[in-house]
């Protein structure tokens, strides 16, 4: 994310001093040449035409009105982390590991890797009036600081309201009003051809629009979770990220994300997040504080020629049921393994990832219909879809952001089935399973770990997640009493934010 501003090499600087040097001696020759009968004629001045017309007036095509519209709703995100200091790990040396036991770590102080202080720019889209900015989750998912530029120049302190790793969505808040808020299209009636402009932040140079069209859609290139990028070859760069994908209406389509390059620099393959989807995480992470996300329970599989024959498919759409999840909705439902999944909601399904797309955009608690092709003949089966179990829910926000709760920089998730089978939790213990701690948290240093299961925090028994997300948002004081289970049995740390690094 860290990115540095392009220099001019100094030879290139040399070679222009270089040619000035001659340009100005040039010019004294001229003016010091003695007068006489043999001296040139003055020459004629130069007739210049000038048509002063604007370029769309005259026939062309100008994208300058899309760019007055649109500039204004896209601002620049400068974002800085503080440095941080991580515990380098003991070497693979069997003998120590043998002395001091399996995961010996040195002590606190011992070899310390020290990270420096980074920066970084992106851009941002306004999306709303009183300051809703919506930008990548990998612009400031690292950030403790964020600065917020607009096109007329002023600036904003910048807070995160959300982030969603898994679509690469975060959502910015400024404390102003009246802001310039961009206007948002249907991206699902994008097509192919379509003529677009980017516009952002690249390299931190300023403001800039490059046009282009839409190349393909419904790409999935960055391995993330859920994947429906729009492909263009209008020019994106580092510092774009975020940055604003409009049509020749200037209506937003997409959010610029990453580009597809050997070089770093941009070759004419750009993925944008579809406006549709981007819009509906952030409206999750607004309202919920996370994103609530739509489960079917099955494990599905792309439709190939071969197995469409299998299957007595007419052609290779639709996502193919290997295995339906015991005591699921999709179980309940009726769905049987062998199914191909055609439609979904409504909506045709063109293979698995959109279905996943599809069940994962679904409200929790929804009834939709569901159409498959079960030995050739096509069966409606009605699903209510359930909420995706084992989401993040304390990490929704960055720890930087939060200075004030209790186990501060520890992420929690429910501890579902599949997680309770993969750390082998007894049926017996309930609670909230770590997902990750930062190394720098006073939650570390007292011993807390990814795959603990939080069973009590200050004496109060922690049923799931957002019971847990919820205590530590109103800690009493600076100390924390947690109660945690983990394959040695259960145990008590002292959490100490006051002596946090």
């Amino acid at each position: 994310m860290t990115m540095k501003t392009p220099s001019i090499p100094a030879s290139t600087l040399r070679r222009a001093a270089f040619f000035g040097g001659a340009c100005l001696l040039t010019a004294s020759l001229v003016a010091f040449t003695p007068g006489g009968k043999d001296s040139p004629a003055k020459a004629d001045p130069p007739h210049i035409q000038v048509n002063d017309t604007p370029v769309s007036a005259r026939g062309f095509p100008s994208f300058a009105p899309v760019v007055k519209s649109v500039a204004p709703s896209v601002v620049k995100v400068a974002v800085s982390s503080q440095a941080k200091i991580s515990r380098a790990q003991m070497p693979d040396m069997p003998g120590l590991e043998r002395f001091f036991g399996p995961g010996f770590e040195m002590p606190r102080g011992m070899n310390p890797r020290h990270t420096p202080k980074q920066e970084g720019v992106g851009s941002g889209i306004i999306v709303t009036t009183d300051g809703y900015i919506l930008t990548n989750n990998h612009v400031v998912e690292q950030a403790s600081e964020i600065k917020i530029s607009l096109n007329d120049g002023r600036e904003f302190d910048g807070k995160v309201i959300g982030r969603d790793p898994k679509t690469d969505v975060a959502v910015i808040k400024v404390e102003a009003k009246d802001l310039p808020a961009v206007t948002f299209a249907d991206s699902d009636k994008i097509e192919v051809g379509d003529v677009v402009l980017a516009v952002g932040h690249p390299f931190g140079i300023g403001q800039t629009v490059t046009t282009g069209i839409i190349s393909a859609k419904g790409r999935a290139t960055l391995g993330l979770d859920y994947e429906d990028f729009i492909q263009t070859d209008a020019a994106i760069n580092p510092g774009n990220s975020g940055g604003a994908l409009v049509d020749i209406d200037g209506r937003l389509i997409g959010m610029n994300t990453a580009i597809l390059s050997h070089s770093g620099g941009n070759q004419g393959i750009g993925f944008a997040v579809p406006v549709n989807l981007a819009r509906w995480v952030m409206e999750s992470l607004v309202n919920n504080g996370r994103v609530e996300r739509g489960f079917l329970g099955v494990n599905i599989q792309d439709l190939t020629p071969q197995l469409a024959k299998q299957f007595k498919a007419d052609d290779a759409k639709g996502a193919l049921v290997a295995a339906v999840t015991a005591g699921s909705p999709a179980e309940k439902a009726g769905l049987k393994s062998g199914d191909v999944i055609t439609t979904f909601n409504g909506k045709p399904v063109t293979d698995s990832r959109h279905l996943k797309l599809q069940v994962g955009s679904t409200m929790p608690g929804a009834a939709v219909p569901m159409i498959v092709l079960r030995d050739g003949r096509s069966v409606t089966l009605n699903v209510t879809i359930k909420e995706l179990p084992g989401e993040k829910v304390a990490d929704a926000t960055p720890a930087a952001e939060k200075t004030d709760d209790a186990l501060h920089g520890v992420g929690v998730a429910d501890l579902d089935q599949a997680a309770r089978e993969q750390l082998k939790v007894p049926s017996s213990i309930k609670g909230a399973v770590v997902t990750q701690v930062e190394e720098d948290s006073a939650a570390y240093d007292a011993g807390l770990r990814q795959g603990d299961v939080i069973t009590e925090i200050n004496h109060q028994v922690i049923k799931d997640a957002a019971q847990a997300t919820e205590v530590c948002e109103k800690p009493v004081n600076k100390v924390s009493l947690v109660k945690v289970w983990s394959r040695g049995g259960s145990r008590f740390v002292v959490v100490d934010e006051s002596k946090a690094s």
